[in-house]
């Protein structure tokens, strides 16, 4: 009796296999984009560079590389596992023709820039509409948390400069939706810039903050329900005071640097004026209090701000740092929120380390790299890379449900977008057959039945 040798049976490949798709769960996506109607705002708002003899649409060729790289392509070449799959994706452009686009949309700026958004603006209202009570504004508030991210250039490439990590590349300014604990969280605004950029420039963040203001529903971009969140990066007089100001009315929650002024303000707070923090779940944090500063500290910022300390004790093995204090840690920030506790606004500014789990997203999701060399061409692929990390939030949003709506990109992929399917056509109908074997094919097939019960957009 012979004895098999090695762990795993052997299988003999052959190819010319007929009517069978690859990335078959890539349909969750196909039909995201169908019922927020995201393809017809896509093609009307990139009319206007179609060619009066082109055979594809730009909106179409735009879309194509989107879906490509909520796959997990991570260039422009990788729109071809979409033109391999005509059957599902539809007929995709050419490498040439999406090379062209992309710098025809390059060439016209701004122009073309603010088409995309307002078409991604549009859809997003509709979709927030669907998804009703799982949408992030369904508590009647948004939070938009604002981060940079070093994406590091292999190659030199116009914009690219070294960073403050020692690395080379850019340093894009980026801005999510929150949305919660029970979802994900979706861009907003991605701006541009090279690896030198300072980290607290005050002028970046206004302009990011106004384009994610720009991509939320109207009555979101001023108010008091609207929460704008960030690091230390945020603190500056001309940042807080922009978003304070008179008619904008905006609410923040803004790290601080502990500055010496802060540090002395802190070692004269007595101790039954410190707080227990708290933790999500509304128990004690051990060993972590809490306490709001008063008095000249605050003179030359807005008024109404308020200046809220955290002391906690560091993890073992932790060094502290110059502005620590009685071997606690001090972190600190600014909001402008009135009528809750103060540790419960501690703890919603903590939640801000949620835009790290976004970060981390956008990273596998076309972020690792800009592989263009202009950085025209980037600024499209950027809208390219937000595009496809709206779909990654939308299709949980609007189909998944319990955990799997907590699903990141690369879980995603391999769970539901790599499923194989057969293709089997009956009388003047398709019918994509998932393998009955595959551990989430009920996931898969439960999602399209409730993107399937959405009423079409318009």
């Amino acid at each position: 009796m012979k004895k098999r040798i090695g762990s795993y049976p052997r299988v003999r490949i052959e190819s010319g296999g007929r009517a069978v798709v690859s990335q078959a769960g890539g349909v969750l996506l196909v039909e995201t984009v169908r019922r927020a109607g995201l393809d017809t705002a896509i093609s009307a708002a990139l009319a206007p560079w179609r060619k009066a003899r082109a055979v594809h649409d730009p909106g179409k060729t735009l879309l194509d590389v989107a879906l490509a790289v909520a796959l997990g392509g991570d260039c422009l070449a990788d729109v071809g596992m979409l033109r391999a799959e005509p059957a599902v994706f539809g007929p995709v452009a050419s490498d040439p023709t999406v090379s062209r686009l992309i710098d025809t949309l390059a060439a016209a700026g701004e122009k073309a820039l603010r088409a995309i958004r307002a078409a991604r603006a549009e859809v997003r209202q509709h979709v927030w509409r669907l998804a009703d009570q799982k949408a992030p504004d369904a508590g009647g508030t948004v939070t938009v948390d604002l981060d940079g991210v070093l994406v590091i250039a292999h190659s030199d490439k116009e914009g690219a400069a070294p960073t403050w990590k020692r690395t080379y590349g850019h340093h894009p300014l980026m801005g999510f939706v929150d949305h919660g604990p029970g979802g994900t969280g979706e861009p907003v605004a991605a701006l541009l810039r090279p690896g030198n950029a300072g980290s607290n420039t005050a002028a970046d963040h206004i302009t990011a903050t106004q384009l994610a203001l720009a991509q939320l529903p109207k009555k979101y971009r001023r108010g008091r329900r609207t929460l704008i969140r960030c690091d230390s990066a945020g603190g500056t007089h001309d940042f807080v005071a922009w978003l304070a100001q008179r008619g904008r009315w905006l609410s923040y929650s803004v790290g601080m640097v502990i500055t010496e002024a802060i540090h002395q303000h802190v070692l004269k707070v007595p101790a039954s004026a410190w707080t227990a923090a708290v933790e999500a779940d509304g128990e004690i944090r051990d060993g972590a209090w809490v306490t709001e500063l008063t008095g000249d500290v605050l003179d030359g910022w807005p008024k109404g701000m308020r200046l809220i300390v955290r002391k906690e004790r560091p993890h073992p093995g932790a060094q502290l740092r110059l502005t620590d204090a009685d071997g606690m840690r001090l972190t600190c920030f600014a909001t402008n929120t009135v009528g809750r506790p103060i540790a419960e606004l501690e703890l919603r500014h903590r939640l801000r380390a949620r835009a790290e789990d976004r970060i981390r997203a956008a990273r596998a999701t076309g972020l690792r790299n800009l592989p263009l060399h202009r950085t025209a061409q980037n600024r499209i692929l950027l809208e390219i890379v937000q595009i496809a990390l709206d779909l990654l939030a939308w299709m949980p949003m609007l189909a998944l449900t319990g955990k799997a709506r907590l699903w990141e990109p690369r879980r995603l992929r391999l769970r539901l977008f790599t499923a194989a399917g057969q293709l089997v056509t009956t009388g003047r109908r398709r019918i994509l057959r998932l393998a009955a074997h595959w551990p989430w094919t009920g996931e898969i097939t439960a999602a399209l039945d409730r993107l399937t019960q959405l009423p079409d957009p318009g």
